[in-house]
């Protein structure tokens, strides 16, 4: 009587082979050495899914023998197990990731030095900004006056703090009003910014006749409430306003003894070095103007 069976071999270290037999009464043939090799067996363990295929191949063979192939002197099963991980496909994996790693380290390397030779090159120009500025015959001078609150001020007790300042008078009908609103709402906004440094606005007269300290503790308190008013002797009016270049000419009295002052209409930005940066005239706007000073405090570089 012949017999058809499925024999797992070298099963000591896990299972490692697996052949079909062919079993009569007392012999057992088996596949020579030449047919072993070609069956390309897995040289891995048995694995639950291994073990699986194992059952349904020995099957398999059982159903050959007790079919028509029973004539067949061997039946063999070649091993449609999995051969578990291919050594050329991890090798592969870990050269990709090599490489990826390699790229991520030469762009990281060039980003880091595009941007360091970027800031050094916006520091030069930052830099060149600052000595052209300082020949500028503009604000180059000192100025001492009294505050709206009977204090002596002087241009030194600035220096620190970026300065808005506005040249124009108390009496002035419209426009004088206008821009010290305007400067008033971009102080305002930039205090929004908490990474901003605070703005100093200061108003300085160019009426000293009739702006006094009085009149201007009155005037200072419809804007701003950091606003500083300034006002002095004629003299002390008339050099403060030189040092910026600012035109000021009383018109003539009418019945009342009211006059208008014409003047240069002008915001200027003053740098906590205590030198002239930026002006804006009529045609800015307050959200121009606080977009202008955010750009200059962002790149600004202290003496």
């Amino acid at each position: 009587m012949l017999g058809l069976g499925c024999l797992a071999g070298d099963l000591r270290s896990g299972g490692r082979l697996l052949r079909c037999v062919l079993m009569t009464p007392g012999t057992q043939q088996s596949f020579p050495s030449s047919v072993m090799q070609k069956m390309h067996l897995s040289s891995e363990p048995l694995t639950r899914g291994r073990l699986h295929t194992v059952k349904r191949m020995s099957g398999l063979c059982g159903s050959l023998w007790h079919g028509r192939h029973h004539q067949l002197p061997l039946v063999t099963l070649r091993s449609f197990l999995s051969q578990g991980p291919n050594p050329s496909t991890a090798a592969a994996r870990v050269k990709l990731r090599t490489r990826l790693l390699v790229t991520l380290l030469f762009g990281g390397g060039l980003v880091g030095t595009w941007w360091y030779v970027y800031m050094e090159k916006q520091y030069k120009l930052q830099r060149q900004r600052v000595e052209q500025l300082k020949k500028v015959a503009l604000g180059q001078g000192n100025f001492s006056l009294v505050d709206h609150r009977g204090q002596r001020r002087t241009k030194a007790d600035f220096l620190g703090s970026w300065v808005l300042l506005y040249f124009g008078f108390t009496h002035c009908p419209d426009i004088c009003p206008d821009e010290l609103d305007k400067m008033s709402a971009v102080v305002a906004a930039l205090d929004k910014e908490p990474s901003l440094p605070p703005v100093q606005p200061i108003f300085i007269t160019v009426d000293p006749e009739r702006d006094d300290v009085a009149a201007l503790a009155k005037y200072v308190k419809d804007f701003h409430p950091r606003l500083i008013g300034l006002t002095g002797t004629a003299e002390e009016v008339k050099h403060a306003g030189r040092d910026y270049r600012v035109y000021a000419s009383p018109g003539p009295k009418d019945d009342d003894g009211d006059y208008i002052v014409d003047h240069t209409i002008l915001i200027y930005l003053i740098t906590p070095d205590g030198l002239f940066l930026d002006y804006y005239n009529r045609m800015k706007n307050a959200e121009q103007i606080t977009e202008s000073i955010k750009n200059h405090m962002n790149v600004h570089v202290k003496l």
